[in-house]
């Protein structure tokens, strides 16, 4: 009797459950809103699917969303049951919306997987607005600003030229060379650790690991717990996130713990992480939020560079006339008898109107990172609700037409003036997000850009190899994409041993 008792109860907890899963999927389903607010609509997008459907295309994402808003305009809505997903593909849009109404996007919507399973809350890139987002921000600002990111320059000329010694050494190896440079000037400012002495140093494997494995959780629709939370509690689900976030935790936790020992054994050189150990009742951050704020800028800084990078040399090898013109200004301007510095840059647009020119034509993130609204916003005519997720999908802002007219060609002179200035206007800063969630290391990446650029550049024509052309289109699907193996031939613009002295005695002939 008991048994039976036990099977007619959970026979009726089952139709219980199956019910109520059903009436949350149609009551779902059916709150998914048609209009935005007051009556006025949603942006035009395609047709709304389940919730735990993906929404945004599955493949070639940037592709895709670049196709759509020439389809619907520029900005298009995708519904995902309940919940309402903005795109935006045009600079005058972006700068309305993303820009004029930032302070509506400061938040980040919930990523469970990314943001909660991956890094325990603690990554400022997916931190939701808030005080522990402010502590964060704060400290970050404070330490890479402008004038904090001066104080790396000579730092980063430095390695430009051991840069320029490995393309000597091999210049086909170019992509590994550039991830290089970029940890070594990032392992500095955050650490104030010396660079590693090569490609397979065991630190680097594993910074490389814990890259990978944010890449694959940061894609958007690639974890259902996103959609369906309760998946969460399932048993086993989140083990491998769970690996992942401990693998990167103690990472991090090393290397904090590495700098504590040298502040407090008087040996520890200037780095970011330092000045966090130093200001620790200012910022009011725990052991963990300190370690996972230098660790996501160190791994997010590294990889974004070594893409940038990427970007200028592949720019430079499939368009010759282009870099023929930077040749001829860093001739003007430099001559061969010393190497580029930071006191030069203002005396190169041509070099500055190729390196925007570079990120315009391959964005170093295509998709860009998700905002959400936290008050209805209003633009001609259209309404993106509060909660929705708003993506600035910088692939489509890049080939957009008005700002960038024929945004498929190569043209560095869009960049300048009837005078050959450099024009001053916001497209320039797309590379680094929107509002108050623009990159914090905007300025230290731009440093490392212009005079891994001037460098190469000054140093060497680059070309590419009659017999493997470069497909410029094969990139990896990821939100920060590299791009595949490609060959150049490398040229020296000077004898190779006058190069190779000059690279050894600070720029200079003695």
């Amino acid at each position: 009797m008991m048994m039976e008792t036990f099977i007619m109860c959970a026979n009726y907890w089952h139709v219980v459950g199956v019910v109520a899963v059903v009436a949350s999927l149609v009551l779902l389903y059916e709150k998914s809103p048609l209009a935005g607010r007051k009556g006025i609509p949603l942006p035009p997008g395609p047709p709304a699917c389940w919730f735990w459907s993906n929404a945004l295309p599955a493949v070639n994402i940037a592709h895709a969303l670049t196709d759509l808003v020439r389809e619907y305009g520029p900005i298009v809505s995708f519904r995902q049951g309940s919940q309402v997903i903005i795109v935006i593909g045009s600079i005058e849009a972006a700068t309305d919306i993303m820009e004029k109404e930032g302070a509506s996007l400061v938040d980040r919507p919930r990523t469970i997987a990314a943001g909660e399973m991956l890094s325990n809350g603690m990554r400022i890139l997916l931190a939701r607005s808030g005080d522990q987002f402010r502590r964060l921000r704060k400290a970050v600002h404070t330490h890479l600003q402008p004038k904090a990111a001066e104080t790396y320059q000579d730092m980063q000329r430095e390695h430009a030229m051991d840069f320029i010694l490995d393309m000597l050494n091999d210049p086909q190896n170019h992509q590994k060379h550039a991830h290089r440079y970029a940890v070594s000037v990032v392992l500095r400012v955050t650490y104030g650790k010396s660079a590693p002495t090569t490609n397979n140093d065991p630190e680097l494997v594993r910074i490389h690991r814990v890259v990978e494995h944010l890449q694959v959780t940061i894609r958007p629709g690639a974890y259902l717990v996103d959609r369906v939370p309760l998946l969460r509690y399932l048993p086993g689900y989140g083990k491998q996130l769970d690996k992942w976030h401990h693998e990167e935790l103690e990472l991090y936790r090393h290397q904090l713990r590495r700098v504590k020992s040298e502040v407090d054994q008087n040996i520890a050189g200037s780095s970011f992480t330092k000045t966090l150990l130093e200001n620790t009742e200012e910022h009011q951050l725990s052991t963990d939020e300190m370690s996972y704020l230098a660790g996501s800028l160190f791994a997010a800084g590294s990889d974004t560079t070594t893409v940038g990078i990427t970007a200028t040399i592949m720019a430079a090898a499939c368009h010759p006339l282009a870099q023929a013109k930077v040749h001829e200004e860093l001739d003007m301007v430099i001559g061969s008898d010393r190497a580029p510095t930071f006191q030069d840059s203002s005396s190169l647009p041509q070099l500055h109107a190729f390196l925007l020119e570079a990120l315009r034509w391959r964005p170093i993130v295509r998709i860009g990172f998700p905002h959400r609204a936290t008050k209805d916003i209003f633009w001609q005519g259209y309404c993106i609700p509060e909660g929705a997720i708003v993506y600035g999908c910088h692939w489509a802002l890049s080939r957009d037409p008005i700002a960038f007219p024929d945004p498929d060609i190569f043209n560095p002179q869009r960049w300048l003036d009837s005078e050959g200035r450099l024009k001053e206007n916001n497209t320039k800063f797309l590379a680094y997000g929107f509002g108050r969630r623009v990159c914090p290391g905007q300025h230290l990446a731009n440093h490392s850009l212009y005079i891994t650029l001037a460098f190469l550049l000054w140093s060497f024509r680059i070309a590419q190899q009659p017999d493997a052309p470069i497909n410029t289109h094969a990139f990896n699907d990821v939100v920060i994409p590299h791009s595949a193996p490609f060959k150049i031939d490398l040229t020296p613009r000077m004898k190779v041993a006058k190069l190779r002295e000059m690279m050894a005695t600070n720029g200079r002939m003695d």
